[in-house]
């Protein structure tokens, strides 16, 4: 019974966040977030009616909803560094590129190593992925939040509300994973219920944040985010040139 209050407190929630983005056009302003929550919306009632009326097939539609949603879930981070590097294209191409070789190795690594049954091994492989994908956008968000003290930018609170939302659901996913390794027994049956609170804890934050549209504001003077950028990359490229250029000395010789 309390599991099912605390899933349609939490449908419903989802549900009021795509209607006040869609009245507040946020939709046009983090469009990946809202697929997410629209993704997150359906594949749950999808798994509630399967886990009702079709048992025998939960196993196959968990597990494929799942990797969907990590998938879905990591393009949150593209998003937020798009959103909050905007002022800085130097910078913000570099970040992509960044993130989409270490998202992309994480998901090749999974795809590549696939072995035996295909259900069976997605359900090990999601584990596995979730961990990994966990961790890196833990490192992601905590560098971007790095980035933005250092040089004092503004986040703006929706951007802000998306990322203090995501940071305390990817905290407790890694908690959990922690705690599966070292102290799962004692602690199961006590963690279910913490972590339907937090996600609760987390469309409430969402909810609060993301209730009107606000703009960002502007830079109250030059950042030199874009200026440390364009240094960095100059000295990159002159040491690449001074390498080709002794190995290219090295096979003259």
């Amino acid at each position: 019974m309390q599991t099912m209050a605390i899933w349609w407190m939490g449908t419903g929630l989802v549900l009021l966040l795509l209607l006040r983005g869609y009245r507040e056009k946020l939709f046009r302003h983090f469009p990946v977030f809202y697929s997410y929550l629209a993704y997150v919306a359906a594949h749950d009632v999808l798994r509630i009616s399967v886990y009702r009326w079709a048992p025998s097939h939960y196993f196959q539609v968990y597990w494929v909803t799942q990797f969907l949603s990590l998938a879905i879930g990591s393009g949150i981070i593209f998003e937020i560094y798009r959103v909050a590097l905007r002022d800085f294209p130097g910078t913000a191409r570099m970040s992509r590129y960044g993130l989409s070789v270490v998202f992309g190795a994480v998901f090749a690594r999974t795809i590549l190593a696939r072995s035996g049954d295909f259900f069976p091994w997605l359900a090990s492989s999601c584990l596995m992925l979730e961990r990994n994908l966990r961790v890196v956008q833990a490192l992601a968000m905590l560098t971007l939040v790095a980035l933005f003290l250092w040089y004092a930018i503004p986040f703006g609170r929706n951007l802000k509300g998306i990322l203090i939302g995501y940071s305390v659901f990817i905290a407790v996913s890694i908690t959990q994973f922690v705690l599966w390794v070292n102290h799962w027994n004692p602690i199961q049956s006590f963690w279910s219920s913490a972590e339907s609170i937090s996600y609760l804890v987390v469309l409430g934050i969402w909810t609060v944040m993301l209730w009107n549209f606000q703009p960002a504001p502007a830079l109250q003077q030059a950042t030199r985010l874009e200026s440390d950028y364009e240094l960095i990359l100059a000295a990159t490229r002159d040491q690449l040139r001074r390498t080709l250029a002794r190995l290219g000395w090295a096979a003259r010789a």
